[in-house]
């Protein structure tokens, strides 16, 4: 896991956890990083199932 990857995770674990999905442009502002590379970085973690988006209760499920 990349220094960014872990950084979103925690991120997105820490917002979740009081029920609010961050937005692109909440993490934008907590990582400093463009657009682009947080959608890289958030998919790559998914792929490897560190992180997933449940559909039906619209929240984000970790590992």
């Amino acid at each position: 896991m990349t220094d960014l990857e872990r950084k979103l995770y925690r991120i997105i674990y820490n917002m979740s956890r009081f029920r609010k999905n961050p937005t692109i442009q909440d993490l934008k502002i907590k990582t400093g990083k463009d657009e682009q590379s947080i959608r890289k970085a958030v998919t790559n973690l998914m792929t490897r199932n560190e992180l997933a988006w449940d559909k039906e209760k619209n929240e984000w499920k970790f590992k």
